[in-house]
């Protein structure tokens, strides 16, 4: 059975499963969206199928596009926490009939694939920690007014 109206479909999958928001629905039908085009697969109009990896490769991708270092919080909000999460989103917009499946997707194809600090956090994170040293020039300078602010201290007694 197929829903011409995503909107009510979300709203029929709420009542019955309140885990997650709608926005979370909203989300993921516009990241499946960019997933196709990022995949450059066919025409616009030609509907084809993703593979649950291939999608939440792009719902990472699409969520860091839209949401930067936000992205975790944002998902977390809408009770998204985990890959796991998107699965179940998934397959509650197939059991509404809103989104297609074939005789091989499940939705331990959204298991453990990712941790959300790798995708989300990690991106954002300082390559090294060399960078957030001063650096050595600034140290000795400031060493050396300290000690010879001491020394004119130390003089004057």
């Amino acid at each position: 059975m197929a829903k011409n109206n995503f909107t009510e479909a979300v709203e029929q999958i709420s009542a019955k499963d309140p885990r997650y928001a709608s926005d979370a629905y909203h989300f993921v039908q516009e990241g499946l969206n960019h997933t196709l085009k990022s995949l450059k697969r066919g025409s616009p109009h030609t509907h084809r199928h993703v593979s649950g990896q291939e999608l939440l490769h792009g719902l990472r991708n699409f969520a860091l596009k839209e949401y930067g270092p936000m992205s975790k919080a944002v998902l977390n909000e809408w009770g998204i926490k985990t890959t796991d999460d998107f699965g179940q989103i998934v397959f509650n917009l197939v059991h509404e009939g809103v989104l297609g499946k074939n005789e091989t997707d499940s939705p331990n194809d959204f298991k453990n694939v990712f941790t959300f600090d790798e995708a989300f956090v990690k991106p954002f994170e300082p390559r090294n920690s060399a960078n957030l040293r001063r650096p050595a020039t600034a140290a000795k300078a400031s060493s050396k007014r300290t000690t010879g602010s001491k020394k004119k201290k130390a003089g004057s007694l």
